[in-house]
């Protein structure tokens, strides 16, 4: 058994009717009491040549309606930050659902490209969407090229959606977002770093924790674990994004997912690491 088919296995302790998706990426679906909230959703995958040859990545409607599905009313999308992996569906989704999109300035810039409103949030105020209960706290993305820079860093500044290449999402504010349900809380970090100062000691329950470019980050774990205490912690941001959902997911090359486990368990006598598997 591989470590991913081994991490599936294990339950996640969710109270009744707390339905948790992953989407792929940073991608998720919560669903409680019939309403729903996405977080970071990314589905219609643009092509790696896309990022090469600086094409446009939109947001495909097909993809949208085959990985896409909400039992009931959508109470908002959330986007930690706007790089392409992230954001690329939260205008459609916000359409589809009727409903506001929640994040940075930048995350305002692309809506507004899109003819559409968003909500620019304050940090650590509560925002209430239907069952839930969520705050955004202030975030660093890691530094991925070579430990020295973030990819596509600064703000959104696109004038025409046939403008928005995958480099033309640029990163701007990153949020961690906390997320109060059913009498628990999750913790999404879409990328692996961290405001030290920002982020409260605050258990959680189940931490979704990106993954990619943690190995670049100074001491990733032993920052954030002490603050979050999580009871599961579950890996996310570990495939390979510009693979076609169709084809299935695939771990991308160097995340090295197999020491995920180990890394945690060398600081948290207590948390549990799980993962869920992708959309079919």
């Amino acid at each position: 058994m591989d470590i991913l088919t081994e991490l599936e296995t294990v339950p996640l302790g969710l109270p009744p009717g707390l339905e948790v998706e992953w989407l792929g990426v940073s991608g998720y679906r919560l669903t409680y009491e019939g309403v729903s909230i996405f977080i970071d959703p990314y589905v219609s995958r643009a092509p790696l040549r896309r990022l090469l040859l600086r094409r446009p990545a939109l947001s495909d409607p097909a993809l949208v309606d085959r990985y896409i599905h909400a039992p009931g009313p959508v109470a908002g999308v959330l986007v930690g930050h706007t790089h392409f992996d992230h954001a690329i569906d939260a205008p459609a989704l916000a359409r589809r659902f009727g409903c506001a999109a929640y994040g940075s300035e930048s995350l305002a810039r692309l809506m507004r490209l899109y003819g559409l409103g968003s909500v620019v949030v304050e940090p650590g105020r509560p925002y209430e969407l239907g069952p839930f209960v969520v705050r955004f706290v202030p975030s660093r993305h890691a530094k991925l090229i070579l430990g020295r820079r973030v990819p596509f860093d600064g703000e959104l500044t696109c004038e025409h959606v046939h403008g928005l290449s995958p480099s033309a999402y640029k990163c701007g504010q990153v949020w961690g977002i906390r997320i109060e349900v059913a009498g628990i809380a999750l913790y999404h970090q879409g990328s692996a770093n961290l405001v030290d100062e920002a982020l409260a000691r605050e258990p959680v329950d189940v931490f979704l924790a990106g993954i990619a470019g943690r190995g670049w980050t100074p001491h990733y774990w032993r920052r954030i674990l002490p603050k979050l205490d999580p009871r599961v912690v579950v890996p996310t941001h570990y495939d390979n994004f510009f693979r076609p959902l169709d084809r299935g997911l695939r771990v991308a090359r160097g995340m090295k997912l197999d020491q995920v486990p180990e890394e945690i368990g060398a600081v948290s006598a207590s948390a549990t690491v799980a993962a869920l598997r992708g959309p079919a």
